[in-house]
């Protein structure tokens, strides 16, 4: 294993932190530190274009973080690569990150390459969803994984990383994209204290992983001990098309304790609250 997976890998939850922006070194008052070089992702999502993948439901992906500080704000931005999104399309297999090329991924390396403070991995991760139509930016080459640029999500004041993100809490990100999940599809959902119906879209399995999917889904609401009071869990089959489409461009997403990633279903985020 690369060093820059074994440092990563210590951050625990099965997901891997984006590493602090380094603070400026201490020079003499009269002393000019040269210029940082600026990061050489921010205009990978420039120009991106829409494209719709079928068949997606159990697809194996991951998605790398390239994190910096937005330029208007100050604040942590991380530019998002899925590797599920690229000109190849969903696989026959249906794996669209093969472990080894996984365990291979150098985020030291990332971060020079690429000028930028912080670089992570989310997943890997099985896909929920059946179906997405999504703007594809640049598409790059993370040790022979593919991955486009598909959105940026605001970190905020969380220089910790994606995944020192706090379960349970609700951050946004920059998406357009729709996706759905097909009449007669089964979906894990969270209800929450205030009424609000959240959809697993990620399933987390990790570098190394602790449960498979079927496994989960058959445990059910037992494997969740750290829900919030009044949070309940439940498993429902479709008995018509869940439509996700974000109205302002802005979707509202949310870890659980695992590291499943949620989207908050409802008006303004789907066509109904399942």
């Amino acid at each position: 294993m690369k060093p820059g997976l074994r440092q990563l890998l210590i951050t625990g939850a099965a997901a891997l932190s984006v590493v602090a922006l380094h603070g400026a070194l201490n020079r003499p008052a009269f002393a000019q530190p040269p210029a940082a070089a600026a990061p050489k992702v921010l205009d990978d999502g420039a120009g991106a274009k829409s494209g719709r993948f079928d068949n997606m439901h159990k697809t194996r992906f991951i998605e790398i973080f390239l994190a910096h500080p937005d330029a208007k704000t100050g604040k942590l931005a991380a530019e998002c690569y899925n590797s599920m999104f690229t000109a190849k399309g969903i696989p026959a297999s249906k794996d669209t990150a093969p472990q080894a090329l996984v365990e291979g991924l150098d985020f030291a390396r990332m971060k020079s390459d690429y000028s930028v403070g912080g670089a992570s991995l989310n997943g890997p991760k099985v896909w929920l969803p059946d179906w997405t139509e999504i703007d594809m930016g640049v598409e790059r080459d993370f040790n022979g994984i593919k991955a486009s640029w598909v959105a940026q999500l605001n970190m905020g004041d969380n220089a910790g990383g994606v995944a020192e993100s706090t379960p349970y809490k609700p951050m946004t990100i920059a998406r357009k994209s729709g996706l759905g999940w097909n009449k007669g599809t089964t979906v894990l959902l969270l209800d929450d204290a205030e009424g609000n119906t959240w959809v697993m879209k990620g399933f987390q399995l990790g570098v190394k992983p602790q449960y498979i999917y079927e496994e989960f889904v058959a445990a059910g609401a037992a494997n969740f001990k750290k829900l919030p009071p009044g949070w309940t869990f439940r498993i429902k089959t479709l008995d018509k098309d869940l439509i996700e489409v974000p109205v302002t461009g802005v979707a509202t997403i949310m870890p659980d304790e695992f590291f499943n990633m949620y989207d908050k279903t409802g008006p303004g985020m789907s066509n109904y609250k399942p």
